[in-house]
């Protein structure tokens, strides 16, 4: 019965009418809303950092040859 992302994603709107009341609802999409889009800026902000250590990573051993 409840084998699809879908079956699940019903239920929670129809639990969170019933705890939050249907006035609630467009404050708390809201709200997931901007959360969902700090997470991702955070996380890309993480990548982009492991992107540029591994870059200076493997510059640095070239560098390091030079100098020994």
């Amino acid at each position: 019965m409840l084998d699809s992302l879908d079956d699940w994603l019903i239920i929670a709107v129809v639990v969170a009418i019933l705890f939050y009341g249907s006035s609630k609802i467009p404050q708390l999409a809201h709200s997931l809303g901007r959360a969902l889009g700090e997470f991702k800026k955070g996380r890309q902000e993480v990548e982009r950092e492991i992107k540029q250590d591994a870059a200076t990573a493997s510059v640095s051993p070239s560098a390091d040859r030079a100098v020994h």
